[in-house]
């Protein structure tokens, strides 16, 4: 897309090990650009957690769509309670991950040690494989809902979305800003069919503080002007919208999306000003 509508400018994907190293490749300059989860762009910024006390130069561009954390276990397993994971083998997500950096929050959050259980961070694919093959118990998913591994999982085998209780969800969003209580929909797996409370947290797209600022605003502009065409690639764009960008952004923007915000007569809190 910005590609096909920017003058100079050619857009090539790159496929990396997902959040904590897209920050870093965003930090050293290696990608110009990337999408990261929102709680771990906050650690990044601010030189927390994996991060190890360096601060990365990063700032927000874009809200794109919200992550729910999808906790499965098989039904035959009698495993209801995320809290049943100690002495189990499971899948927190592959290392360096979105979902590895939120399940182990998560775990913390409700005080659940991390060495009482073997964890086998494993890819969205592998951890659904290792269900079916019951090499592990429960493996966990930060993912937009719908996710095609989870799907091809429920076809073949009656699976559990294990809920947060009140009181965990209480926890979880005291230990993180970041996020939210959120219902996973029912109806979107085989056999899920009430709604499942979760917890949510939102994508963001990243890039260099150094990055230009009138190419940010060309790309800002391109992003949100041509909405309707990227929902027609995947439903999930409607949530990348300026307002959204405005409202759930968790680390400051990027002075080229606040030249665009400004020009469209959109207020930017302070705490986003970089």
């Amino acid at each position: 897309m910005w590609s096909k509508n920017l003058k100079g400018v050619k857009a090539v994907a790159e496929v990396t090990g997902a959040s904590v190293e897209n920050v870093k490749l965003a930090h050293k300059g290696e990608t110009v650009i990337g999408e990261v989860m929102g709680d771990v762009a906050v650690a990044g910024y601010n030189g927390l957690s994996k991060f190890k006390g360096k601060k990365h130069n990063i700032l927000s561009m874009a809200i794109m769509y919200p992550n729910l954390l999808q906790v499965v276990a098989l039904k035959k397993s009698g495993i209801t309670n995320i809290e049943q994971v100690k002495g189990k083998n499971i899948s927190t997500g592959s290392p360096g991950s979105g979902t590895n950096f939120m399940a182990e929050a998560v775990l913390k959050a409700l005080e659940i040690p991390l060495d009482s259980f073997k964890d086998s961070r494993l890819s969205f694919t592998e951890s659904a494989n290792a269900l079916r093959d019951n090499t592990i118990k429960v493996g966990v998913w930060s993912v937009g809902p719908g996710t095609s591994s989870i799907l091809d999982l429920s076809t073949t085998h009656d699976i559990n979305i294990l809920p947060f209780t009140p009181e965990q969800t209480k926890k979880i969003l005291a230990s993180k800003s970041t996020y939210a209580g959120v219902e996973l929909a029912g109806g979107i797996y085989r056999g899920i069919d009430k709604p499942v409370p979760t917890i949510g947290v939102w994508n963001v797209m990243i890039c260099q503080k150094s990055l230009d600022t009138d190419l940010v605003y060309k790309l800002v502009k391109v992003l949100f002007e041509n909405n309707a065409y990227l929902m027609k690639i995947h439903p999930s764009a409607a949530y990348t919208t300026p307002e959204n960008t405005v409202k759930y952004s968790s680390i400051p923007l990027h002075p080229g999306t606040i030249k665009y915000l400004k020009e469209k007569g959109i207020d930017v809190p302070s705490r986003l000003m970089p």
